[in-house]
């Protein structure tokens, strides 16, 4: 029988539906695709039984098999880790210095390689991919030599175990710089010490204000960033006479710095990452070209 004569009417059932004297013919499924549905539903059902699958208030059932992704992670995980068990050892227990790191190829080598990891992770949020700091939001670059509190491998491991200004750390660095603003300079003097900064950072200044800005900075400012203005790396009081600024040099960042004053924080990782962590982060940021 041909398909035309197969679809007469009353060779097949109709659904009831009509458009413009149509029908609309009720063909069976496909056996393929029938089969193919039904051993669909059977391998959910099997899956629902064996694997986690429904989700709950708090967690997944668990399935009768017991799988779990995070626990082939952590296996993987430990599996690196008791291979490099000698060397997270080693960097442990070596001196913290580029010296003693270096001496042995192995060990500087996956400090490196981990450290970056680490950095990539944690550190480059705030500090770039490639460590190059954000001005505008007062990230400092890592790659250069001007250091708050110190560029060597030993002093940058303390800032990254115990961070900044924060308060979850009793060991954090700390410094404050007061906000002159507030009744501690007039705007005449804040706009004075404004052009000194500048002035002693070779950049483009007015003399005359500048002049009467030595002296507020004489009696305000010098405390901590010295009377050459240097700064202080004891006190983390950066320097004013370079061409490196946290949050910029020109004159409305600044007037807003004197102004208001900063307050940066970065976090303590004291307890986020373990010591051959930290001490693999130190080791690559200072071989980033910054370090001391």
């Amino acid at each position: 029988m041909s398909k035309s004569n197969k679809d007469k009417e009353g060779d097949v059932p109709t659904t009831g539906h009509s458009w413009d004297g149509i029908q609309e013919l009720d063909n069976p499924m496909p056996r393929w695709w029938l089969w193919t549905f039904y051993a669909c539903i059977l391998f959910s059902l099997i899956y629902v039984i064996l694997f986690p699958a429904v989700p709950l208030l708090k967690a997944a059932t668990p399935g009768l098999l017991g799988y779990s992704t995070r626990a082939e992670v952590e296996k993987d995980i430990q599996k690196f880790a008791d291979a490099n068990a000698d060397l997270i050892a080693k960097l442990e227990a070596v001196e913290l210095t580029p010296e003693a790191v270096m001496a042995d190829a192995d060990l500087y080598n996956y400090a490196v390689q981990g450290g970056g990891a680490v950095f990539r992770t944690y550190c480059a949020q705030c500090h770039g991919a490639g460590a190059g700091g954000v001005q505008a939001q007062g990230y400092p670059s890592l790659l250069d030599d001007d250091w708050l509190w110190g560029g060597a491998l030993e002093d940058i491991y303390y800032t990254a175990t115990h961070g900044i200004r924060n308060e979850d750390d009793p060991d954090a660095r700390w410094s404050e710089m007061p906000a002159f603003g507030d009744d501690y300079l007039s705007p005449e003097e804040i706009a004075q010490v404004v052009q000194y900064v500048r002035l002693i950072s070779g950049q483009e200044h007015d003399a005359a204000l500048a002049s009467s800005g030595e002296t507020v900075f004489l009696d305000n400012c010098a405390a901590c960033h010295t009377e050459e203005g240097t700064g202080d790396r004891m006190v983390g009081a950066p320097n004013l006479t370079d061409a490196i600024w946290l949050y910029g040099g020109d004159v409305e960042t600044l007037t807003e710095t004197v102004t208001y004053a900063r307050f940066g924080v970065m976090p303590t990782h004291a307890e986020r990452l373990s010591e051959a962590e930290r001490r693999a982060v130190a080791v690559y940021v200072h071989q980033l070209g910054g370090g001391e």
